[in-house]
């Protein structure tokens, strides 16, 4: 985005914060310096084929193993996202113009509220959503390569984020929210850590419900003494194994042994078979379509109100 190509408000907001889109043009680029070089690092050592098919790292291959930790940090990073978002619009973009003031000369260069704080939102909109899908191509580059492994399942936290449509959600959300809190608040330091703490509620709520959005699917197989437990299939996500009880009960626990603690053990009652529920990679896209929904009404009711407290103060 060049500043020449833009007028008005939208001009002065560019201009305003040039430092920080370089900053953030900086950080990509050595995000997929990072990444790019390590997955290259990696292909320069060929798997090792193994019985049945299967492969295994080369054990001279270092590169793997900084990729995943290298991995492992971004998606961490990207996770973040949207509490910097959220946190940057409420404090710099809104409560400081307020704290300080400087909103009244914008208002004065035949520029209303309104117009004023679209310019804003729309501008932080589109670099903070162009930023997001950028690194969620750079995540890709690495994900093909460490996917499936350990912490890298397609539902852990971080993987299921970047490589789904909910991480743009919620800096969507974080955007609207940050547009809110900064109105409401007007003190830059409080204002960001009241949007921060608002879109890390968000996100710690529906991350907790997000696999009650579907019901899970449930095997069943015979329990008997010294048996195995039953698996998941494919690369399905476990969410709860047990056993069933003559009554047709389920129960908690597993069958004794001198290495289980007895609270853990089953009740003294006759087991007739054992379960496991999990959802099955399929549940990944419907679960993702169904939690962007919520963030999207919830990010569109968060911008309304902002434009209703704007309006307020501000006819």
């Amino acid at each position: 985005m060049s500043t020449p190509a833009l007028k008005g408000p939208y001009w002065v907001t560019v201009r305003q914060y040039r430092r920080t889109l370089w900053l953030t043009g900086a950080l990509v680029l050595a995000a997929l310096a990072v990444i790019g070089g390590l997955r290259v690092w990696d292909l320069q050592y060929p798997d090792v084929y193994v019985e049945d098919g299967y492969r295994r790292v080369a054990d001279d291959n270092s590169g793997y193993q900084m990729l995943r930790g290298a991995m492992g940090q971004f998606s961490v990073a990207m996770v973040l996202l949207p509490f910097l978002t959220g946190a940057f619009v409420a404090g710099p973009l809104v409560a400081r113009e307020f704290e300080s003031g400087t909103y009244k000369l914008s208002l004065t260069q035949s520029v209303g509220p309104a117009a004023w704080l679209r310019a804003k939102l729309l501008t932080t909109t589109a670099v903070a959503v162009g930023t997001t899908l950028v690194l969620t191509a750079v995540y890709l580059i690495g994900w093909g390569r460490v996917s499936g492994t350990w912490q890298f399942h397609w539902a852990d936290r971080g993987p299921y984020e970047t490589t789904g449509t909910v991480l743009v959600s919620y800096v969507l959300l974080a955007v609207a929210v940050g547009a809110l809190v900064g109105q409401l608040v007007r003190r830059t330091l409080l204002a960001m850590a009241v949007a921060g703490g608002l879109v890390g509620v968000v996100m710690l709520v529906l991350g907790s419900f997000r696999w009650d959005f579907l019901a899970v699917r449930t095997i069943t197989g015979p329990a008997l003494e010294n048996t195995s437990t039953l698996m998941v299939p494919g690369d399905g996500l476990l969410v709860e194994q047990g056993l069933i009880g003559a009554s047709g009960q389920r129960l908690p626990g597993w069958f004794c042994s001198p290495d289980v603690p007895a609270e853990h053990c089953r009740p003294d009652e006759a087991i007739a078979a054992q379960y496991i529920d999990y959802h099955p990679a399929s549940h990944f896209w419907p679960t993702q379509l169904i939690e962007t929904g919520i963030l999207l009404a919830l990010a569109a009711l968060a911008a309304l109100a902002a434009f209703r407290v704007l309006r307020a103060r501000h006819p």
